[in-house]
This record gives structure tokens, sequence and C-alpha cells, in this order.
């Protein structure tokens, strides 16, 4: 799954579904990590072929824009080196030049930070049947893709490599990695949510929801956001404009990210045996909606 298990002075830890991890073998920044996107796009647990060309440079330019907006504590180290003369030199590996991010090592928590806007997806199905969110009442009569009365904070316990996360309850988190740390999760998450959606309305964009990882500086003590954040992975974004103006909740919910993908798989696969290949048309209208997200949101 990887791209490359072979780099020199870096040593492979982990690919993911999408992304490739490695850890600086010696030198300056042997504490550092490489954390690199790659174009794999997966669905149903599943990484599909072909990729989204350009999806990791996306996805990473993203993050860094993100990052450089929030105010909150995060793990980006620089990704240059100072020679003894004044001049610098990249540390990350030319062939991974623009989606890959340079960053510290932290004591992560299990804990994924998921905050929830709006009605929709899994949220949705729930309500419903029990007309609750991860157990949490919500008033009657809200429909798929509405605006929630107030943000919801819905963790998820972050499983080991190879098993599925685990929804939990706030009182679970705390059970997990203690009350302090659970709340100053929970709070900080919600209080990115809240900069970030109203930077986003600005723009034209809803965030409907996202989810945030975070560990803890070995060397402050600082609880600090880590991994990809408000990429068009790990969030939903839709359109503001369509959003008040359709007529369906498909419609209004159209969004920013590889939901093609799976209403395309869905229609046309039965989810056994291997899935079959991306057509050129999904690939191409995907790969739009990425692009589209970047330019709207960083114009």
């Amino acid at each position: 799954m990887s791209e490359s298990t072979d780099l020199a002075g870096w040593n492979h830890l982990y690919s993911g579904k999408v992304r490739d991890l490695y850890e600086r073998a010696d030198g300056p920044g042997a504490n550092a990590l490489l954390v690199v996107a790659s174009d794999r796009v997966s669905a149903f647990d599943h990484v599909l072929s072909p990729g989204i060309p350009g999806k990791g440079e996306l996805l990473t330019t993203l993050s860094l824009w993100w990052f450089d907006q929030l105010s909150v504590p995060n793990h980006l180290l620089p990704d240059h080196e100072l020679a003894g003369d004044g001049t610098s030199a990249e540390i990350i590996p030319a062939q991974f030049a623009g989606r890959a991010m340079l960053v510290k090592k932290l004591d992560m928590f299990p804990v994924e930070c998921v905050v929830r806007g709006y009605l929709t997806g899994s949220g949705w199905k729930e309500y419903v049947e029990s007309q609750s969110v991860c157990g949490i009442p919500l008033p009657a009569g809200l429909s798929n893709g509405d605006r929630l009365p107030e943000p919801l904070y819905t963790p998820a316990y972050k499983a080991p490599m190879g098993e599925h996360d685990e929804n939990i309850s706030f009182e679970q988190s705390v059970e997990l990695i203690g009350e302090a740390d659970a709340t100053a999760l929970r709070d900080l998450s919600l209080a990115i949510y809240a900069e970030a959606s109203a930077l986003a309305e600005k723009r034209g964009i809803i965030l409907a929801d996202t989810k945030f990882e975070f560990g803890r500086d070995s060397v402050t003590g600082l609880i600090t956001l880590a991994d990809e954040v408000l990429t068009s992975d790990s969030s939903r974004y839709w359109d503001a404009a369509v959003y008040t103006t359709a007529d369906t909740p498909t419609e209004r919910m159209a969004s920013f990210d590889k939901q093609i993908v799976r209403d395309w798989l869905a229609a046309n696969w039965d989810q056994t045996g291997t899935p079959p290949e991306l057509p050129d048309f999904i690939v191409e209208k995907t790969a739009e909606r990425y692009r589209e997200l970047l330019v709207r949101l960083t114009a």
C-alpha cells in the first residue's frame, strides 16, 4: 500500500488507506515524523483503483492552510534546516514535496474527537430510530441535513490498527484518559469547530461535521492538534447556496469530498469480492470537488 518503504534517511513506520508515515532515521530532526498523503482513495473499508490525481497534494495544502488559521498549538515542524553558512536545505524528500508534512512526535490520545453541527450520515440513521445521536437526545421533528440546535461532541475510541473505531460516550472517554484530559479534548474540539465553521461560512461553505486528533507534547506538556485537520477526507463540507435552495436532502447536502465515489460504488457493487475500477468520469468529478473546496476556502 505504501509508495516507498526504502527512503534514504527515513524509516517506514506505517501505511494506512491514504497516508504513509515515516520516522527520521538520524541527523537533525531525528524526533520528527513525515506524514505523506497519497492519491489513494478508500470507501467501504477498501482502497480503490485508480486513485484521485493530485488528491494527496490537495489534502496536505488544505491541512497546512487550516493549521495556519487556527489559534491552537499544532504538531507542525519547519520543513527545512539551516546550515552554518545561513543557507537552508529542505528536509522533506523531493518526491514527496507538496504532499507531506514534517511533524513532531506526540503522545497521542486514543480518542477521535468528532464534532457534528448538522444531522447527517450515521447520526441521521440513529435519530430516525431513537431521536438521538450517539446516545444524546435531540428534539423531535428534525430532518436529514438539518442544523443541530448546538454542535455535538461525540468521541470515538481509536481502535488498534486493523480494527474499527468505536463510538463512545463522553463518560467513557473520561474512563480512558481521565476527566481533565477528556474535558480539554471536548472543549478544544468544540472551540476549533466554532472557529472553523465561522470562517467557512464567510466563504459560502458549511462545515457539517469533522473529526480531530490530539496528542500531548512530551516537552511542553501541551495538548496539541495533530494528524490532518479539516480536510475533505476528515470533514463534510456543503455549498451554503445550494443548501438553502435545493429541493431534496440529497441535493442540499452535495459534499466536497469522496461522496461521489461512495454513491457510485454503492450503486455498482454489492460489497462482496473486489471493488470494481472507478470510471474516469467519477475520478474526474471527485478531483474537481476537492479542488473547488480548496480554492473557495483559501482564495
